[in-house]
């Protein structure tokens, strides 16, 4: 089973990276921007595995770039407290 097939899953994913990034030092910026990088690439190369996915597919789309790092900038903010850290 994939990470991408559960959204809890996939936030607690993406929460237990933020938090290894973090604790090595990363900065915020650049965190951000790989936060872009991983949402350009699952938009466009993977297939949405549930309805939230859908959406921010979907959203992904027709966003702006300014708009889609928006996009990733919430996403890192929505799993900033998420993970089985």
């Amino acid at each position: 089973m994939s990470v991408l097939d559960n959204w809890q899953d996939w936030k607690n994913f993406l929460g237990d990276r933020l938090h290894q990034a973090q604790s090595e030092g990363v900065q915020g910026e650049v965190v951000s921007d790989l936060a872009f990088q991983v949402g350009d690439y699952l938009a466009n190369q993977v297939e949405a595995k549930n309805d939230q996915e859908r959406v921010l597919a979907d959203l992904w789309s027709v966003a702006s770039t300014e708009e889609q790092h928006a996009i990733a900038n919430m996403m890192v903010k929505l799993v900033k407290n998420d993970g089985t850290r």
